[in-house]
């Protein structure tokens, strides 16, 4: 029942009372499983490209990339708390280090992160070193000094804004490497870089005026444009939360307590993108320069795969438009089950000439991402599998492990099955055949939601996620799965892997 309270908080926020509606009965009937019916692996799902064809691919991009609105896409608006959390912890503690392993290897190899010499200064400003605190064992104090606001304040910055590799020209932070990023394989029409990122509304301010002086040296640097955008994720994705007995949540002043959705949310801000391509990688998947070329290959030949297999499906579609003969239909139908790795449902054959058309016609006319995996070395996250879908199709989509009914056999044997981890590594074509953007809203599955324990000021919650942004959010997507490196992938959980060769 929407109560005055809940209806007011509602208004506020720009969302319908149906749309609560539908979030309160999730949290009381839960989310349905995916239907998963196999892991999607190499030559069963997942393309491996053989050097010819890596070499194709990536000179089919760099052919069409400047006849293309490019848009590199990144999620950063998170906090780097997180990653910070073992040194909270630290800071809570006794100050030594012999029991606390995280803490001991941070400090023991303190000057090989790259914000070594401004921790140093902040630290002479308060009247010390870093030497002299280790050597007084006051470890705590350099910790303080990293994570709190009368020093550095990284504990309360977002990932964009810390440093992670050091240069002897100037040491880095992630958004000025997906700047570089941008250079190697997303400079587009007229010379420019177009890079797009979703920010906090408490960081933008400092966000907006680090990327103004990087964008100012870079653009002397490397002779091109960069075109800055941001956003923010909206209010009106926030969803409620409750109680442990399903009833809305109220906060200490009596008001609903509505939470932010996930990555998920950011649908609407990628809806809102006006480019022929949009590359999508998280802020804090980045490596140094000596490391960025196997990274830029694959990335153009994933860009390249994405524009040919796009000018199949749009020749598709104008045949489609043009002709009715059953040898047309079946060229189609090709494109779909080859080109789309799309597997048909056994009653299509029972279908109509029209009713094949139409069935094709609404397979190919949909928006068109190709997904980056990597061998699985036992990182926790999605993967990539063979769906069913409601209509008896199966198609390629990246399920969470949350999504999946962990207890069943069946899912069992095909986890036990599935060989590669999708790492956050894609680009997208979100334009329709006739040149009209897609409403990328209509092809997202509202059922592939999650449901999490939290908790606030003491009291257990229950809140609930959008579909992800590349999971649910993207399930009724043409998708194609390519293996890229594991080199490409070098995400930053922890403060600590920073220390790993990859980002040294």
């Amino acid at each position: 029942m929407i109560t005055a309270a809940l209806k007011a908080k509602i208004d506020s926020l720009g969302i319908t009372e149906a749309q609560v509606e539908n979030q309160l009965d999730y949290f009381k009937n839960g989310f349905p499983f995916l239907q998963i019916e196999a892991a999607a692996t190499i030559d069963n799902g997942i393309i491996k490209l053989t050097d010819s064809e890596l070499n194709e691919l990536t000179s089919l991009y760099d052919d069409k990339k400047a006849d293309n609105e490019i848009v590199k896409f990144v999620p950063a608006s998170g906090a780097a708390s997180r990653m910070f959390k073992n040194l909270f912890a630290f800071l809570d503690g006794d100050g030594s280090i012999e029991k606390d392993d995280f803490a001991r290897t941070f400090i023991e190899n303190i000057s090989s992160f790259a914000f070594y010499e401004d921790l140093e200064a902040v630290l002479k400003e308060q009247g010390t070193s870093i030497e002299k605190c280790i050597a007084d064992k006051a470890y705590q104090k350099i910790v303080a000094a990293l994570l709190l606001d009368e020093g550095l304040g990284y504990g309360q910055l977002p990932k964009a804004l810390l440093k992670f590799h050091a240069y002897p020209e100037g040491n880095r932070t992630p958004a000025e490497e997906h700047f570089i990023e941008g250079v190697d394989y997303a400079l587009g029409k007229n010379n420019t870089v177009k890079l797009h990122f979703t920010v906090s509304p408490e960081h933008q301010e400092r966000f907006e005026k680090h990327v103004a002086e990087a964008k100012a040296y870079m653009e002397k640097e490397f002779k091109c444009t960069f075109d800055i955008s941001f956003s923010q994720q909206k209010k009106s994705t926030d969803t409620i939360a409750v109680n442990m007995d399903n009833t809305p949540f109220e906060e200490e002043d009596g008001s609903i307590l509505f939470r932010p959705a996930g990555h998920g949310a950011l649908l609407e801000n990628l809806n809102d993108i006006d480019a022929d391509l949009i590359f999508i990688k998280n802020i804090d998947n980045v490596v140094p320069d000596r490391l960025k070329e196997t990274t830029t290959i694959f990335k153009k030949a994933i860009g390249g795969l994405l524009l040919k297999t796009q000018e199949t499906v749009f020749d598709a579609l104008r045949t489609l438009d043009e002709s009715d003969a059953s040898e047309d239909i079946m060229k189609v139908q090709k494109v779909v089950t080859d080109s789309l790795h799309i597997k048909l449902p056994s009653h299509y054959r029972n279908f109509s000439t029209s009713g094949k058309k139409d069935y094709l016609k609404e397979k190919l006319n949909r928006p068109i991402r190709v997904c980056g995996m990597v061998e699985n070395k036992g990182e926790p996250g999605g993967g990539p599998f063979w769906v069913a879908d409601k209509d008896g199709t199966l198609s390629l989509q990246i399920g969470e492990t949350a999504q999946l009914d962990a207890k069943a056999a069946k899912t069992k044997k095909i986890l036990k099955a599935a060989s590669h981890f999708n790492p956050t590594d894609l680009v997208c074509a979100v334009k329709d055949y006739k040149g009209k953007a897609f409403d990328l809203m209509k092809f997202r599955d509202p059922e592939t939601g999650f449901i999490t324990e939290k908790s606030k000021g003491g009291k257990d919650l229950k809140a609930q996620e959008l579909p992800g942004l590349w999971n649910g959010s993207m399930a009724d997507w043409n998708t194609l799965f390519v293996e890229v490196p594991l080199i490409t992938f070098n995400p930053v959980k922890t403060i600590n892997d920073l220390l790993r060769k990859e980002h040294q």
